[in-house]
C-alpha cells in the first residue's frame, strides 16, 4: 500500500464541503448536539442482601452551539450533582427494588436546567441498571 494516498486521502475528504462540514443541506450556522457524560454509580442493596451497584449513563441534547459549549465546560458540576441525585435514589430503594426512573430523570433535569443557568437542554437517560 502506498502510504501517500493513505495520508492524502483524509485531506482530500475534508476539502470536500458537504462532508467537512458533518453532511450536507445546511447554511453555515452552527448547530447544538449530543453531550456525553460519563457513567455514574451508587452503591445499594441487591435483593439477595448484597452490596450491589447502581449504574446511570447520562447525557445532554443541547439545541444550540453556546449551550452545548456551556454543557460541556459544565461537565464537573454536572458530575458532581448527578452523582449525590443518583446516590439519593440508590439509598431510597428496598432490597431488591426497582428505581423511579420518572422522579430520578425529572431531578436530574431540574439539576441541569440549573446548572446551565437555562431551559432548553434537555437530559437524556441511557441505561440504568442494578448489578
Amino acid at each position: 500500500m502506498k502510504r501517500r494516498t493513505l495520508l492524502a486521502a483524509p485531506l482530500a475528504l475534508a476539502a470536500t464541503p458537504a462532508l467537512a462540514g458533518g453532511g450536507g443541506g445546511g447554511g453555515g450556522a452552527a448547530t447544538g448536539g449530543y453531550v456525553r457524560y460519563p457513567t455514574i454509580t451508587a452503591t445499594t442493596i441487591r435483593s439477595d442482601g448484597r452490596r450491589g451497584v447502581m449504574t446511570v449513563e447520562t447525557g445532554v441534547d443541547a439545541p444550540d452551539a453556546a449551550l452545548k459549549l456551556r454543557a460541556e465546560q459544565s461537565q464537573p458540576r454536572m458530575r458532581a450533582v448527578f452523582n449525590i441525585l443518583v446516590q439519593r435514589e440508590a439509598n431510597t430503594l428496598l432490597p431488591g427494588g426497582v428505581p423511579n426512573i420518572e422522579r430520578l430523570g425529572a431531578q436530574l433535569q431540574s439539576a441541569t436546567n440549573i446548572i446551565l443557568g437555562q431551559r432548553g437542554a434537555k437530559l437524556l437517560l441511557g441505561t440504568v441498571m442494578i448489578v
